[in-house]
């Protein structure tokens, strides 16, 4: 009883969501209303205000990470789909005769990753959806549109989980190491899955897979220890796309639609040099309870400074009289709110209830399993809290702090399960699917298949995770952790 009164306020949120269907943000909001008030009647640990004052500085901190992260980035979205960016891209590879296995796994495993980890906020889905829909059946390339979301843990520049390693007391560049192992077989079997629904199943198609997943896994795995989540993706992506393209160019321009994109590329390589040189970003540190935060380390600056050239490049075609487009301040404001008060209803609900002592006995639940059942337990709560959320982002905030708290031994591997677990179901969420559709302009019997497909995906990759988390802790850890 006591673990069900404690886990109340996230029970609510799975009701408000998946019975009552309330949007994310009063689902939040209901689960913080619930915990504030538990936890002023004495339900867990007494509430005290140095309990609430860690609570609403952690909320803050953490706040400030990804609003300075997608404030920036949701303004370069804008910018590039009013300049067609995305559409001129899918148009230039649907002229390159590529055979059927090449053009799915480039994709799959190549823009869709490339994109998603620059932008975010399924802005690939914006050039990847008519590029499949051109290439295949209706049915198969809304369902190869989420399979190509499966970056997500590395999505926004790595942001969600840059957050994720503050919330557990880790190195960034670690979890996303781990994430890469505890992902590998979602990215495999997911991108082996596209390829036999788009016919694509002859030898020549299983030794693309095994050619291109391969250097997929090894670019994710070395740049994330190198370098950190922030280019990872990017990274993989990329040497997909390259490898797949290079072939077929033979000779010929790459498109100048891109170059925004490269600007970006540019823009976080020359942040990441400039840090690793002068580590100027040691200078100014912005400092929670139990979370600290280096301004001038944040993705927020290159996606800023891309946007300025950009603006710079284009303002003409961005300021373009009758072209329909509200100025770009009101544009951002009316996509930036929602997202933001949302995912800080999420953070604060993590926050009060680690502060105040909600998640003990959870903990003390997951401490007594054994490390072949500890994972299975992790990725079902990763994922859960995933799917629920729609984001990375708002899956980490709700379970990661309770990896925290487990012994330190097993703590990076759990925290990877939970990065994996939150990333790769939500892919399959409602928001994504939704996206989707509008994209393709989908039909409600479209919707509630596509919707359908989303959440037997993430319950596939959960089991995924869950299944490559249980290997790695009974070798690792044979006795209970």
């Amino acid at each position: 009883m006591t673990l069900l009164l404690h886990l109340s306020p996230l029970l609510l949120v799975l009701l408000a969501l998946m019975v009552l269907r309330r949007p994310p943000l009063q689902a939040a909001l209901a689960g913080c209303a619930v915990a504030l008030v538990l936890w002023a009647a004495g339900a867990a640990q007494p509430m005290q205000t140095v309990a609430v004052r860690a609570a609403a500085l952690d909320t803050a901190v953490l706040f400030a990470i990804t609003a300075a992260v997608i404030v920036p980035g949701l303004a370069f979205v804008i910018a590039i789909e009013r300049l067609g960016v995305n559409q001129q891209l899918s148009r230039w590879v649907q002229s390159l005769a590529l055979p059927r296995a090449s053009q799915i796994l480039l994709v799959v495993l190549g823009l869709g990753p490339m994109l998603e980890s620059l932008t975010g906020f399924g802005v690939s889905m914006v050039a990847t959806v008519p590029l499949l829909l051109a290439l295949l059946a209706r049915p198969v390339a809304l369902r190869l549109a989420l399979v190509g979301m499966a970056i997500m843990p590395w999505g926004t520049l790595g942001l969600a989980t840059v957050v994720g390693a503050s919330l557990v007391g880790l190195q960034p560049e670690a979890l996303a190491a781990d994430t890469a192992l505890t992902s590998a077989p979602v990215f495999i079997a997911t991108a082996a899955l596209s390829l036999w629904w788009a016919g694509a199943r002859g030898a020549r198609a299983w030794l693309a897979l095994a050619g291109y997943g391969a250097l997929f896994l090894a670019v994710l795995w070395a740049l994330s220890r190198a370098a950190g989540p922030e280019m990872a993706g990017v990274g993989a992506g990329l040497a997909v796309v390259l490898a797949v393209l290079a072939p077929a160019l033979r000779g010929a321009a790459w498109p100048r639609a891109a170059q925004p994109y490269g600007v970006l590329i540019g823009c976080v390589l020359l942040l990441k040099i400039t840090l690793a040189l002068t580590h100027v970003d040691e200078r100014w540190r912005v400092t929670g309870d139990a979370v600290v935060w280096k301004p001038l380390s944040s993705p927020g600056i290159a996606l800023a400074l891309a946007l300025t050239w950009v603006w710079w490049r284009h303002r003409r075609g961005l300021l373009a009289p009758g072209a329909g487009h509200v100025p770009l301040a009101q544009a951002l404001r009316a996509r930036a709110v929602r997202p933001l008060v949302t995912i800080a209803g999420f953070l604060a609900l993590s926050q009060i209830m680690v502060k105040g002592g909600f998640l003990g006995a959870l903990m003390h639940s997951l401490a007594g399993l054994t490390s072949v059942a500890l994972a299975p337990a992790v990725a079902l709560l990763g994922a859960l809290s995933g799917y629920l959320t729609g984001s990375t982002l708002g899956g980490n905030a709700i379970f990661m702090p309770a990896i925290a708290l487990l012994p330190e031994g097993v703590r990076p591997l759990l925290a990877a399960l939970q990065n994996s677990a939150a990333g790769h179901a939500a892919m399959g969420s409602i928001p994504i699917a939704m996206v989707a559709l509008g994209l393709a302009r989908g039909s409600r019997e479209e919707e509630g298949a596509l919707v359908r497909f989303g959440f037997l995906l993430a319950c596939a990759n959960a089991a995924l995770v869950a299944a490559a988390g249980a290997l790695a802790l009974a070798l690792l850890f044979p006795h209970p952790a």
